[in-house]
């Protein structure tokens, strides 16, 4: 138990380190390299039979606490994320772009950030190019990325109505690329 608190803590601070280098650094360093990386990928791959995906309570940046079963009915895009994860960062914008084009049809975006403090992401989302106007969760110890076995980030899911899980991408994703919109037309 004290290894596991203490694996923890040090996993916690290592990330709020990199963190801070990262913002640190600035985002128009980033831009530049991002120019020089390759494309992210849209592919999504189905979970076949579609599962429960695992219940959850995790707040916000105003510390209003969500659950998934208040989603229950929307097609919801869950996506664990880091704000010193190179892809990470590139995915939002069309995280954003997707989220404006589908949510009055019933898709909701929920970023779930691993580990960092609320006023991290809060600098850090003030920086990009657009302003993410969907849920923006916590899960500071990684109790629901371990119930959703997540692996890598990001790692993305997609739910269907009924709170399944119907298709998983581990790496960053061009969201509002053409197939991945074929997949959420098809879920709505």
């Amino acid at each position: 138990m004290k290894r596991n608190c203490l694996i923890l803590n040090v996993r916690r601070h290592l990330t709020t380190a990199l963190s801070l280098l990262v913002l640190a650094g600035g985002l128009g360093a980033f831009a530049a390299q991002a120019a020089e990386l390759p494309p992210l990928g849209h592919q999504m791959n189905p979970i076949t039979p579609a599962i429960e995906a695992p219940a959850f309570e995790l707040p916000d940046m105003d510390g209003e606490l969500h659950t998934l079963e208040a989603y229950r009915g929307k097609v919801v895009m869950l996506n664990f994320w880091a704000t010193w994860c190179p892809p990470c960062r590139r995915e939002m914008p069309s995280m954003q772009r997707l989220y404006d084009k589908y949510a009055e049809r019933g898709l909701t975006v929920v970023a779930v950030n691993q580990w960092e403090d609320p006023d991290l992401v809060f600098e850090f989302t003030g920086r990009l190019s657009v302003d993410p106007t969907f849920p923006i969760l916590f899960d500071r110890d990684s109790r629901v990325a371990e119930a959703y076995k997540v692996k890598g980030l990001p790692t993305t899911y997609l739910l269907d109505r009924d709170g399944r899980i119907r298709y998983q991408a581990i790496g960053g994703r061009e969201f509002d690329h053409p197939e991945v919109e074929r997949l959420i037309e098809g879920l709505l």
